[in-house]
């Protein structure tokens, strides 16, 4: 396993051991003595699988009360994953990191700290994500953040997205603080 730092601490990409031969591949998503070792010392509590559609951009989430760490994984698609760091102490508070995660390539995973807003887009025909979660999900706890805040910047790439109304009318990062 290989862990790939990101311009904000708190936010990896990870490339798993992929062991492939002629019957295909065997790729082990989470182990927790592994991934302590690899700084990642967070109790999982909650599994999660969503699918969507190419152009479906999902985000900014993130729970407001008791802030949860995750582990995405792309099971099959492509996407472009973001985070934003709300984390009023952090250096890089207010900034956003991207990764591209695809079942095609090396960095399939990223860990999320608890502490960002979260969201991705589908950049192939269907995408599906597997979130291992460090808390219950809440939704009384949800936030969220608007994805196209001018002031955060998220460079998303392509164009004609198909946004929820929820996520489009999240407030702006300066609402937030």
């Amino acid at each position: 396993m290989k862990i790939i730092k990101t311009s904000l601490e708190g936010f990896v990409a990870i490339e798993p051991d992929i062991f492939k031969d002629d019957r295909g591949f065997f790729l082990e998503t989470y182990q927790e003595e592994r991934y302590k070792t690899s700084g990642i010392i967070d109790k999982f509590e909650q599994d999660n699988h969503s699918r969507s559609h190419k152009n479906v951009l999902r985000g900014m989430h993130f729970q407001i009360k008791k802030p949860q760490s995750k582990i995405v994984t792309i099971i099959r698609g492509k996407i472009f994953d973001v985070v934003v760091d709300l984390r009023k102490e952090s250096k890089t508070f207010g900034q956003w990191s991207g990764v591209e995660l695809s079942d095609h390539s090396r960095v399939r995973q990223v860990y999320i700290s608890s502490g960002f807003a979260h969201g991705f887009l589908v950049l192939s025909e269907f995408a599906d994500l597997h979130y291992k979660i460090s808390g219950k999900y809440n939704p009384a706890d949800e936030g969220g953040l608007v994805w196209n805040d001018l002031d955060v910047g998220i460079e998303w790439p392509g164009s004609n997205f198909i946004v929820n109304q929820r996520d489009s009318e999240f407030p702006k990062f300066n609402q937030l603080i």
